[in-house]
């Protein structure tokens, strides 16, 4: 799973970095506290230190933004000619996906009450392109066993693609505050084989 693999790398080193930092200050601070102070009438040394702390903080700022941006890069690939298109709409307090390129624009919705959970139906092995909107307040769908997380706004559309490269279920939920149902707002991503989601497109029942 390309996204989850590239969070996981983006936080290895982001965390490696952090605690660099962290360790770097207190070295800075130890040695500002213990070195001697000059005396009365002495000229204090140059703060060669403080600079060389500086130019190390600009150093590893520089690395974080170029590497967060290549990272980005690689993490949302471009859609390609022709990906499978889904429209995800968020509302209080369910979700809907729709499939305009399946026959009769096949829908699955939900109340997100007991049961009545939708499943968001994908191929494995293909690129899929979200849409996502809201009909009413600020929602995001997140999917955290896949690293997912993306805010669905009133009269926008934020898109983004995965490919998941194996079959399997995953929970997701909504991660905005949105009312009082919010804690209700669950939904599945399931993955499921090509041949198995083009019966599911034309009216069938994926497997579960």
């Amino acid at each position: 799973m390309r996204q989850r693999h590239v969070f996981g790398t983006v936080f290895t080193v982001e965390a490696a970095v952090a605690g660099a930092v962290f360790l770097a200050v207190l070295a800075v601070l130890a040695v500002a506290l213990l070195r001697p102070r000059p005396g009365t009438g002495e000229q204090p040394e140059r703060p060669r230190l403080e600079a060389y702390y500086v130019g190390a903080l600009a150093a590893f700022a520089v690395f974080l933004v170029a590497w967060t941006a290549w990272q980005n890069h690689e993490e949302h690939p471009a859609a390609g000619p022709k990906p499978l298109r889904v429209d995800v709409t968020g509302f209080q307090w369910c979700w809907t996906f729709r499939y305009p390129q399946t026959p009769r624009h096949r829908g699955v919705t939900g109340t997100c009450k007991g049961t009545d959970v939708p499943t968001l139906v994908v191929p494995t092995g293909r690129t899929v392109q979200l849409r996502l909107t809201s009909r009413d307040v600020i929602h995001s769908l997140w999917v955290p066993g896949l690293r997912y997380k993306m805010d669905a706004f009133p009269h926008h559309v934020n898109t983004f693609t995965l490919t998941l490269d194996r079959a399997g279920r995953w929970r997701g939920r909504c991660a905005e505050f949105c009312g009082q149902r919010h804690w209700t707002m669950d939904f599945w991503i399931k993955a499921v084989p090509p041949g198995e989601y083009d019966r599911w497109a034309h009216g069938g029942t994926a497997a579960a």
